[in-house]
């Protein structure tokens, strides 16, 4: 089945572009892609950090809002990951770095679900400059940063593990 998408894809427009049709796309999608890193990590990581017991002069519910630029980082690297693929599935479907790069990113969003369905965005949001969050807050916080840090680190193990160029 994902061979079957990643043929189809690759047969696409958007395949044709990505694997050299338009020779700009690659390094566009590359500087987007890096964009789309900064805003995610960047927004997860200062939450999650608070959340851990580092910056408590900033309110846990200020650092929350951030989240709206986290998952526009997301979504500029889940299209700009899809170009990426598009051009080339090949080099990433026979490639362990990979899959491990999407299984951490599974993980990760596993865990931010976690976050709201057992209740610890409530338990933290009434809490002021200063509050220690509780255990859960810092579990899965530590969580999210070990995730977050896996998925890039195996992102850049991409061209170093497989086939991949």
């Amino acid at each position: 089945m994902i061979a079957g998408f990643a043929d189809w894809l690759h047969a696409s427009s958007l395949g044709w572009a990505a694997s050299g049709g338009i020779p700009w796309l690659e390094r566009a999608c590359k500087i987007l892609h890096f964009f789309g890193l900064v805003l995610l990590m960047g927004s997860v990581s200062a939450f999650d950090l608070r959340m851990l017991g580092l910056a408590k002069e900033f309110p846990p519910a200020s650092l929350q809002k951030l989240t709206p630029y986290a998952l526009l980082g997301f979504l500029i690297n889940l299209a700009t990951g899809l170009v990426f693929f598009a051009g080339n599935p090949a080099q990433y479907l026979e490639n362990v770095a990979f899959w491990l790069k999407m299984l951490f990113v599974v993980l990760a969003g596993v865990n931010a679900l976690l976050f709201y369905a057992l209740g610890v965005n409530r338990a933290i949001r009434p809490l002021g400059a200063g509050a220690a969050t509780p255990f859960s807050a810092k579990m899965v916080a530590a969580a999210s940063l070990f995730l977050w840090l896996g998925v890039m680190y195996w992102g850049r193990m991409l061209a170093f593990i497989g086939n991949a160029f």
